[in-house]
């Protein structure tokens, strides 16, 4: 049997094969100036149900392709759902941006007389092995993955790796 005819630009050039023109592809926030964004962006509750409403995320994805003929595109979503996802508070302030409150700490709740927040925190953190805690804690702290992975001493894509396998054992990801 042959191998099926790939026409995908992009999908070609992964396979290996040259093309005279390179296929063409934006990081995320290609769209956030686009008017069919904007109008998405102001029937949501809040950005955050943008990335976890799997509808608009599909089609605020699709919206650069559709406009400009992109050959690929990245899912849209946002580095703040890890933090969300870890049980901190995250919000936005209208003209500066997102604000992350003070992460809980687990014993300290507990003595405090909330231990269902603790045993909640307990619950998501033994889905994740050491390394993917300690990552997560890093970037819930505010640091970039390129400095987890100086803190660290991996690289970027390790920590990428890392980052997959977190949001896909909270459920933030389908696999």
């Amino acid at each position: 049997m042959t191998a099926p005819i790939v026409r995908k630009p992009l999908l070609r050039v992964l396979a290996g094969q040259r093309e005279p023109i390179p296929p063409l592809w934006l990081m995320r926030q290609a769209g956030r100036y686009l008017p069919e964004y904007r109008a998405l962006r102001e029937k949501a509750a809040g950005f955050l149900d943008l990335c976890f409403d799997a509808k608009r995320a599909a089609e605020i994805t699709l919206q650069p392709i559709r406009r400009f003929g992109f050959d690929a595109a990245i899912l849209f979503s946002d580095i703040l759902v890890v933090p969300h996802a870890l049980g901190q508070r995250v919000s936005f302030v209208e003209g500066e941006g997102p604000r992350l409150d003070a992460l809980n700490d687990p014993a300290a709740n507990a003595v405090a007389g909330e231990p269902s927040e603790a045993a909640n925190e307990a619950a998501w953190a033994s889905r994740l092995s050491s390394r993917e805690l300690e990552v997560a804690f890093l970037v819930a702290r505010g640091l970039s993955n390129k400095e987890v992975a100086r803190k660290l001493n991996v690289t970027d894509g390790t920590i990428k790796v890392h980052m997959h396998r977190i949001f896909k054992k909270l459920g933030t990801m389908k696999a």
